[in-house]
């Protein structure tokens, strides 16, 4: 039996679930690399993922591997550069648990990232906003919760994920008004309220 399908195994149940406790979110992003990646290999290679070993899924397989996501399937470099992330958080693992491999994990883990631009955040204009606020029908108890949501999103810039996270005891009115929320990556921050929410 090959070292790859129990090192992958144990890297998702042990590493990112037990030491990790990675998000689900964070999981599922990995679990789709790896289910494209071992898609992959079994077209270049015509071995099954069980017969797959580690040394297979060396440097120019996982080259080619990423070429084949940015031409084949239309990703973009950003998509490219996670998926990328998810096999080197992999290999890390590998290192320690097969040495025997040190050789092939260096090889992919010496593949680096593509430069990429990021792309310039737009705001909305106070129109817009304006515009966005009046949709919600003030009438409705439904319509109040959607403009006060709203509000809340454009004055704190909060993104939805945080927004539907947030608890009573998130939310300070009194002197220093703000709002504390649990953003990606679990970073918690305090973002101040002015004005009228």
């Amino acid at each position: 039996m090959s070292a790859l399908a129990p090192a992958l195994q144990a890297f998702f149940t042990n590493r990112l679930i037990i030491q990790r406790d990675s998000s689900p979110r964070t999981i599922a992003a990995y679990r789709d690399t790896f289910t494209l990646l071992l898609r992959f290999a079994h077209d270049q290679t015509g071995k099954q993922p069980f017969e797959l070993d580690i040394d297979d899924l060396d440097a120019p397989l996982i080259g080619a591997f990423l070429t084949h996501l940015e031409r084949d399937r239309g990703n973009s470099a950003r998509t490219r550069n996670a998926r990328l992330g998810a096999i080197h958080s992999f290999y890390r693992f590998a290192a320690l648990e097969h040495p025997e491999h040190a050789h092939t994990i260096a090889r992919v883990m010496a593949i680096p990232t593509k430069r990429h631009e990021r792309s310039t955040i737009c705001y909305l204009d106070l129109i817009e906003i304006t515009a966005l606020l009046a949709a919600p029908d003030r009438g409705t108890w439904l319509g109040r919760r959607d403009r006060a949501l709203l509000a809340l999103m454009i004055q704190s810039g909060v993104r939805v994920s945080e927004l539907v996270g947030l608890r009573v005891r998130d939310v300070h009115l009194g002197t220093g008004r703000h709002i504390r929320v649990l953003g990606k990556g679990r970073k918690k921050r305090a973002t101040p309220l002015t004005g009228e929410v």
